[in-house]
């Protein structure tokens, strides 16, 4: 039916929901309610993430990697659900499919919680495919009802972001699914107490050398060392917990409890000592832990371009640490695991999630590892070698490494010119010069001679 008035035509389409685009409104909507939908878009997702970090912080949460996993989803969840609450009160473009990732990721942060590990277990296989199934229809749904282009802005990246979490997610899944099922082609892996560790011993003769890779590294990053060495003597090279091919600890890995694992190691190994210890970077204040715990296991240590210990000696092991340090420590690390399970290793060229966050725990306790390193205060006459970058280092660095170097009385300190920190076991020329300064020491403790 058409109606004439005052020379303009009107038709029965705008009783039928049209807007001024000629668009129709969705079913259900209320065409007095004209809210700006770009501002709920946008305020439902800095609620929904800040919800997630406040209830990650919650002392109430767990510390623990699905603890904190768990916490976020459902603080996601809750963005979601305001999204579309407040859009069909407020605004003509109610957003109702919103409910779903919702209800979803409600769920999931609920499950996880409250079942742990195994459930993470499984969820590791299911969450992938059907998120991505779901941002599918999201993206359907939001397209139809979404005439926002403010809130199709805001909520399309955050969309392709779920997309990458899922590949990266299911990428990781099925990496740590396939290496749980090999075998290292050398060595072998040994539990010392609740978790394997790798080690591999090649070569003949005594003392035998224990290499220790820096923070975040593994003993295939010793590759130009390790075979230079064991022509000479036994060197043994391992990967510490969650590194490698080593399985993750279930216990806090501070430098002691490094110390105490590689002692076990070694002798579930029946690798006898005295060793040499020779560790590069953080690897040398996991030497030096190792030399103040177990000094009569150890003929002589090698410091490569080694992290300094703290300046006084670090308090008693046996004190507790403050409670509110560690619990944020451990939430830190939670969450940089967490990350890891949605393919963020991948970015920072690290595949397993426990890599990760063992390499997230280095840098977080690294005050407490130079503390316990700085346990060691006399070397006395052991055989020390102290082999130092030439070039690139921070100012202080070299005052520092002179420090090492005056532990014993004993003492070799060489610079490697033109070697950088990394280069010191990275160029095959400058391995050679670390491998040299190794053989150096344990020349030393067999003829027992400066």
């Amino acid at each position: 039916m058409t109606i004439l008035t005052g020379g303009h035509e009107t038709t029965d389409a705008i009783h039928a929901g049209l807007n001024s685009n000629g668009q129709g409104r969705p079913p259900g909507a209320d065409p007095s309610r004209k809210g700006h939908v770009g501002w709920i878009v946008a305020g439902s997702l800095v609620i929904g993430v800040l919800a997630a970090g406040l209830l990650a912080a919650a002392p109430i949460i767990p510390a623990t990697e699905t603890g904190v996993t768990g916490a976020i989803l459902l603080g996601l969840a809750l963005g979601w659900a305001m999204l579309a609450v407040l859009s069909v009160k407020f605004t003509d473009q109610p957003q109702r499919w919103a409910v779903a990732p919702a209800l979803f990721m409600g769920v999931g942060g609920f499950l996880l919680l409250a079942f742990g590990s195994p459930m993470q277990d499984v969820l590791a296989w299911v969450w992938p495919p059907a998120m991505l199934v779901l941002v599918a229809w999201m993206v359907v749904r939001a397209h139809r009802q979404l005439r926002s282009r403010s809130g199709r802005v805001l909520l399309y990246p955050m969309l392709a972001m779920l997309v990458l979490a899922s590949l990266g997610g299911s990428y990781a899944t099925v990496r740590d699914a396939v290496d749980a099922g090999a075998s290292p082609a050398r060595g072998q892996l040994i539990d010392v107490g609740g978790h394997r560790l790798y080690l591999n011993c090649t070569g003949s003769g005594t003392p035998t050398v224990v290499l220790e890779p820096g923070a975040g590294m593994m003993s295939s990053d010793l590759a130009f060392i390790t075979p230079v060495v064991a022509r000479d003597t036994r060197v043994c090279i391992y990967d510490r917990a969650g590194r490698g091919w080593s399985d993750p600890a279930n216990t806090s890995q501070d430098g002691a409890q490094i110390a105490a694992d590689l002692h076990t190691l070694l002798q579930r190994a029946n690798e006898p000592g005295p060793y040499v210890l020779a560790g590069h970077s953080f690897g040398g204040l996991y030497a030096l832990t190792f030399a103040a715990h177990y000094p009569e296991d150890v003929a002589g240590l090698v410091l490569v371009d080694s992290t300094a210990p703290a300046s006084e000696p670090g308090p008693d092991s046996t004190q507790p640490a403050r409670a509110d340090s560690d619990d944020t420590m451990k939430r830190l690390s939670a969450l940089g695991a967490g990350a890891a399970r949605l393919g963020l290793g991948l970015v920072v060229g690290v595949d397993k999630p426990s890599h990760l966050r063992g390499t997230i725990d280095e840098y977080l306790h690294a005050g407490t590892f130079a503390q316990q390193a700085a346990d060691l205060t006399d070397f006395s006459d052991t055989p020390l070698v102290v082999l130092t970058a030439g070039t690139g280092s921070q100012p202080g660095w070299d005052a520092a490494q002179e420090a090492l170097a005056s532990l014993s009385t004993n003492t070799l300190h060489r610079v490697i010119a033109g070697a950088t920190h990394a280069s010191l076991i990275s160029d095959r020329d400058n391995a050679a010069a670390t491998a040299q300064g190794i053989l150096d020491a344990v020349s030393a403790v067999r003829i027992a001679s400066p």
